[in-house]
């Protein structure tokens, strides 16, 4: 059997691995993840949904939009994942749930000078000042 890779809607069972691959990242590294909560992902599985990229039968990637503040959440990849078009393909599905939600500017913050930077700068997104020493980007949907 081939093995193929997914794009899908997170069920709760997904949220210990959405988790490790929170943790896994090496750029916008979680200062505190007591602010990040399984109630947290709990709420975006049951809600907007969060969506999951599977490679091989395992989550290499998830992104979360939050319709209440028009806000992306969440774009994480694994680390030896990126730069194969996953994290594109998770942006633009959380992007269209702000849009199915009528949110007409969605934001985001990043840490300077990574390539969360450069992938969103890429993503025709512009900086409109910062929030919590991090990068606010905004775009148009």
């Amino acid at each position: 059997m081939m093995e193929r890779a997914l794009l899908r809607r997170a069920v709760i069972s997904d949220v210990p691995r959405l988790k490790a691959i929170r943790a896994s990242v090496t750029e916008n590294v979680l200062g505190d993840p007591s602010k990040v909560l399984d109630v947290h992902y709990e709420w975006f599985v049951a809600n907007p949904g969060i969506f999951v990229w599977e490679e091989q039968n395992e989550i290499v990637g998830f992104s979360a939009a939050n319709p209440r503040d028009g806000s992306i959440w969440a774009l994480f990849v694994v680390p030896g994942f990126e730069g194969k078009g996953i994290g594109s393909v998770l942006f633009r599905e959380a992007c269209n749930v702000l849009k199915a939600a009528g949110v007409h500017r969605a934001w985001l913050t990043t840490d300077p000078n990574t390539k969360a930077e450069r992938f969103y700068r890429n993503s025709g997104w512009e900086v409109a000042g910062t929030k919590d020493n991090e990068l606010l980007f905004e775009r148009t949907l």
